[in-house]
């Protein structure tokens, strides 16, 4: 069957008209001018100092070298960095995997009085800018006691309201005949939900924790008003400082600040082409539940 398909792919191709051509040309434009900024980001990082100031735009470095990663690892804190955001990044991914989905299953299964506000609180959070709550934010962890901790990185972002949104959805798409029949066999609310729906929410699970993953790898606002010890510096914060040229004596280093920036992306990137085939659908989801 899949030779068929193939077959069919191939001269459906074959056919592809004028429009088609142009639609496939433009397509082709505008990923090249979205990745070429990120080539030139590589490039850069292996440029001298002197080359990557006076030849930015060129792809290939006439000079290779890898001196700029080599002061990155030996004469900064990028290494404390990595480790602050590989720690943050895990909690709060496993965090969010756990709660989100307890929520979710909460407000699409359980009845309860004030579920309906509760749903309407979460979409009012949905529409609102992230930098409107920063000041909020850190008025609650000072207040808490644990501002300049990893708890204050971390407990604020163990919830989002788009991953509970996302669960909600995917398990008002699981047939309650499932639930009905583990009921019937004395599981209580719970064991239901962690041994019977759960795993049947396997895409919706695996979008979150990417989704979850590259946000907090990614967060910079929120660690902005939750701490200011540079030992707690994740690479967002310590990049975008490095960036700006605030560690001192580094204002024109580009191959240093560029190789930073590129290796930060590269746990995103991996995670990105791992799972890429396994993002949630959400119709394929509720065709599958």
């Amino acid at each position: 069957m899949s030779r068929t398909m193939d077959a069919s792919d191939a001269r459906q191709a074959n056919r592809m008209g004028p429009a088609g051509w142009v639609a496939l040309g433009l397509l082709s434009v505008m990923a090249v001018f979205y990745i070429f900024p990120f080539v030139l980001q590589v490039a850069n990082s292996f440029k001298t100092d002197a080359e990557a100031t006076a030849n930015a735009m060129s792809p290939v470095p006439q000079v290779w070298t890898t001196a700029a990663y080599d002061r990155l690892f030996r004469n900064s804190d990028y290494p404390r960095w990595f480790l602050n955001s590989v720690i943050v990044t895990l909690f709060v991914t496993a965090g969010r995997v756990f709660f989100n989905s307890l929520a979710g299953y909460a407000l699409a299964r359980l009845r309860f009085r004030g579920r309906q506000v509760v749903f309407a609180m979460l979409i009012a959070v949905m529409s609102v800018p992230g930098v409107i709550l920063l000041i909020p934010k850190f008025l609650v962890i000072n207040q808490l006691g644990i501002y300049n901790s990893y708890p204050a990185l971390i407990l604020p972002l163990l919830v989002d309201a788009a991953g509970v949104f996302i669960m909600k959805n995917f398990f008002e798409s699981i047939p309650p005949a499932v639930e009905e029949a583990a009921r019937i066999d004395g599981a209580g609310t719970f064991r239901t939900f962690w041994s019977v729906v759960l795993p049947m929410a396997t895409p919706a699970l695996i979008t979150i924790t990417i989704l979850s993953f590259q946000g907090s790898w990614n967060e910079y606002s929120h660690f902005i008003v939750a701490s200011q010890s540079p030992e707690l510096y994740t690479l967002t914060k310590g990049v975008g400082t490095l960036a700006s040229g605030g560690l001192g004596g580094m204002s024109n280093q580009y191959p240093l600040k560029l190789g930073a920036a590129a290796l930060m992306t590269i746990p995103v990137a991996i995670l990105f082409f791992v799972f890429q085939k396994r993002i949630m659908n959400t119709s394929d989801g509720a065709v599958k539940g």
